[in-house]
This record gives structure tokens, sequence and C-alpha cells, in this order.
């Protein structure tokens, strides 16, 4: 099986093309089972100070499930992803948002407009960090603050779904930036790093993306959970699919499932968001 990543590292085909496919297909089918968390949103909003009188922008807005959320709060709302698909799906939520499809690294805002950005999960699929954060420092106010919301290697190491799709989950650790790559390419883009806040998964999450059924392991033997998260979609092959998926099944029968999450138990949090500020 020849998976979008390789496709991308071998060169044989730009990364922005391949992005732009791998999330039109999951597009299909994505808001059954994605949806903006209440605890997530909060977190959000803290972090980004949304005020009425705020301008903001989503990066890599996807479908805009945080968007719609976020510009319910107050401020004037744009927000973008490189997916038509997605942001077709987007527009049809609300017309409180300005939606428009742009490559990260090229778009037409103008410079110094926003108070503030956010970029939810998506960090992963930049093709060049530095660019990217260079285009979101342009956009930024002076001290304008960049909220980034993403998983570090080292916390999906100890995802407990390592036991059972290995293959898979080195597959998407290897497409995570380093924390210390991605503070030098904020540091490079002139923005300053003033906070980073461990995110837990709870049991109670709404937003079904890879580590959601952190607590709720009988999730994954759904397809539409499955089809809505990237890593399964791309990056686990069939045979391995099946397999984890079986031997899941069953230690979700006997009960051997609760050691196993046991075993995974860490305090690294699973997910965390990294604040930025714009110097000057």
């Amino acid at each position: 099986m020849i998976f979008a990543i390789d496709l991308v590292l071998n060169n044989n085909f730009p990364v922005d093309e391949v992005m732009t496919a791998i999330y039109n297909q999951i597009g299909n089918g994505y808001d059954t089972t994605r949806c903006a968390d209440p605890e997530i949103l909060s977190a959000m909003a803290r972090l980004l100070s949304v005020r009425k009188d705020g301008l903001y922008i989503d990066i890599g807005c996807g479908t805009g499930n945080y968007t719609v959320e976020l510009a319910r709060l107050g401020g004037e709302w744009h927000a973008f992803d490189q997916s038509e698909l997605m942001i077709t799906q987007a527009k049809a939520k609300s017309s409180l948002v300005q939606w428009s499809i742009f490559d990260v690294e090229q778009t037409s805002y103008s410079s110094n407009s926003f108070h503030a950005a956010l970029c939810s999960l998506a960090i992963h699929h930049f093709a060049d960090l530095g660019r990217a954060f260079a285009e979101v420092a342009r956009l930024l106010q002076p001290s304008g603050k960049f909220v980034v919301f993403t998983s570090l290697p080292e916390q999906m190491n100890r995802y407990w779904l390592n036991h059972y799709f290995p293959n898979m989950l080195a597959r998407s650790v290897e497409q995570m930036p380093l924390l210390d790559n991605i503070q030098c390419a904020l540091h490079a883009a002139n923005l300053r790093v003033v906070e980073i806040e461990r995110f837990s998964v709870s049991p109670t999450i709404k937003d079904l993306f890879l580590y959601s059924g952190k607590y709720q392991p009988e999730i994954y033997l759904s397809q539409s959970v499955r089809s809505g998260i990237s890593s399964f979609r791309n990056l686990c092959s069939e045979a391995e699919l099946q397999s984890g998926l079986l031997k899941l099944k069953a230690d979700i029968e006997t009960g051997k499932i609760e050691s196993i999450l046991n075993n995974y138990a860490n305090d690294l949090g699973d997910y965390c968001f990294i604040v930025a500020e714009k110097n000057g």
C-alpha cells in the first residue's frame, strides 16, 4: 500500500497537492464525528483573548467547527483552508465568518491585520513550518497572539493506540514537528513563545480526533469514527487495521483493555496549546 506521506517524502508529488487531495477526501463525512468540543473551545477562546472588537483568523480551519463557535463568542472572524470541499461545508454553517481557500504559505490578507490567529491540529501538514509561520507573523498585528493546538511526538508515543496500530502511530509521529523545531520556526518568524499548556483528553470529549478514544476504546471499532481521522484513513494499511481491530475488540470483550490503558498512563498530556506573540 502506498501512503500519502510516502508520495511527499519521495518527492513524487507536490506536498500541497497531496494534502489538498487528502483533506478533500476526508471532507466526505468529516462532520459525522467531528464537532467543537466545549473544553477545547473554552481554552481556545481564553488563550486567544476573544473579544467583541477583535479581528481573528483561523488557519487550516477545516470545515470550520471551532471557527463558527468562536465567532459566536465575539469578534470578526476570517478562516481559510486549502481544501475546497471543506470550505464549501464551512460556508454552509455560518455567514458570520469570511471563508477563503488559501495555502498557508501565501494568502492575500493585508499585513498587520489580525489581533490573533489560531491553528488547530494542522501544523503537521505544513510543507515548511518556517514559511508558514512567517506568513502568520505577517498577518498579525504587533503583540498579536498565535495559538497552536497540536500533539508532540513524545505525547503520541504514549498513546495506547501504539499497542494495536504501531506502524500507523509511527507514521503519525513521523509527521509531527518536534517542540524544538516549532519553537525555532516561531522564533525565526519573529514570534515569541509565551506559554505552553498541556491538554489531556477527557472521557466526555465530543470532537472525535485521533486520541479522543483514550477512555472510550470502543469508538475505534466504528468505521465512521475512523473515517474522520486522517491517520486511519491515510497511514494505516488494511492488514494492520484488521489485525488491530480484532485484537482491540477481543481485549475490550475480555476486559484486558484496562491493563493496556494503565500501562500507557502518563503525565505528559495528550495534546498541547503553544501560545506565541509577535514581537514589536
